[in-house]
């Protein structure tokens, strides 16, 4: 994924959700509607996560330093962690408390102006619709053949899963909203409007946690996707490298891979001779796969003992 394609859907997401919240407090004010306050705290946190994924990518994209020498790339993986746990908290949690106290008073609208949410939310749909069109856009770049619910297990870079999983999730809440907020209207009955209220909060902390299940893999560094493997495999082996003893890899960041593996070389080769087939084998690589950035090579004379592995990678 490139990096200016996941901050165009991030910033389409921002502005989004900054004007949508702005409309959903309004709405709350004039109706004092449970449901548009859950809506209202939910396009807050979600403002707060898209400028968390943007300042992530920012301080990844600083040097590596002695203290740091791999780089800071897993930078992007720690604030998508703490998007999970924003959403959870602020918008999961919060919506069932909500759901919680206008359970035991289900009072309905409060003054004449009833008619707000349901304008509000009609047009939040709308704003969250481009923003999830954008995003949808943006992912379709690098999704390839993948499903959308294997794009997001697999997918190395945080932020287009993030904003993908958060717009889909605003998505359904509106009209979880406006399901309360309808029959609120209909029946006076505040109960529809707690009941709404508590699909939110649920919905939230459902996507929450499968944020945090896959950002959490991402955290405990993840190898190489199947094709990147394969492509290592036939770049390494060449003039020089007769093959693979083992192979492993590991993604520093998103567009950074670390290939460390043990080559066999010919038992009569020279040192200078089994140097150069390490620097050539190192720019096949690179050649084959620009984001395998560090590479470690080891050469060795292959026995019928020693087993030939890679990595195994994610399905």
């Amino acid at each position: 994924m490139s990096t200016e394609g996941g901050n165009r859907a991030i910033i389409a997401a921002l502005s989004a959700n900054l004007a949508i919240a702005v409309l959903k407090f309004l709405a709350f004010l004039l109706t004092r509607s449970s449901s548009m306050l859950a809506e209202s705290i939910h396009s807050v946190a979600d403002s707060g996560n898209q400028l968390l994924l943007l300042v992530g990518g920012k301080r990844a994209a600083k040097q590596a330093s002695p203290q740091h020498p791999f780089g800071y790339g897993r930078e992007r993986y720690i604030y998508a962690f703490i998007v999970s746990i924003v959403l959870f908290s602020v918008g999961g949690l919060f919506a069932l408390y909500e759901a919680w106290e206008k359970f035991h008073d289900p009072h309905g609208f409060e003054g004449p102006w009833w008619w707000v949410p349901l304008v509000v939310l009609l047009g939040a749909i709308v704003l969250e619709g481009f923003s999830f069109r954008t995003a949808i856009k943006e992912s379709n770049h690098t999704r390839g053949k993948r499903s959308w619910v294997n794009f997001v297990r697999t997918a190395k870079a945080p932020e287009l899963p993030v904003v993908l999983l958060e717009d889909a999730a605003a998505l359904l809440g509106l009209l979880f909203a406006l399901f309360g907020v309808s029959l609120t209207l209909l029946t006076g009955d505040g109960m529809w409007d707690a009941i709404g209220t508590a699909l939110i909060g649920l919905l939230l902390v459902a996507v929450a946690v499968v944020l945090a299940v896959e950002t959490k893999s991402l955290l405990l560094g993840e190898s190489a996707t199947a094709d990147h493997v394969k492509a290592i495999e036939g770049a390494l082996v060449g003039p020089g490298v007769d093959k693979i003893i083992h192979l492993k890899t590991l993604h520093l960041g998103p567009e950074e891979l670390l290939v460390a593996a043990k080559i066999a070389v010919a038992d009569s080769a020279t040192g200078t001779a089994i140097a150069k087939a390490i620097n050539d084998a190192e720019q096949r690589v690179r050649a084959a796969v620009p984001i395998a950035k560090v590479i470690y090579l080891e050469p060795d004379i292959y026995t019928a003992q020693q087993t030939s592995s890679t990595t195994p990678v994610a399905p």
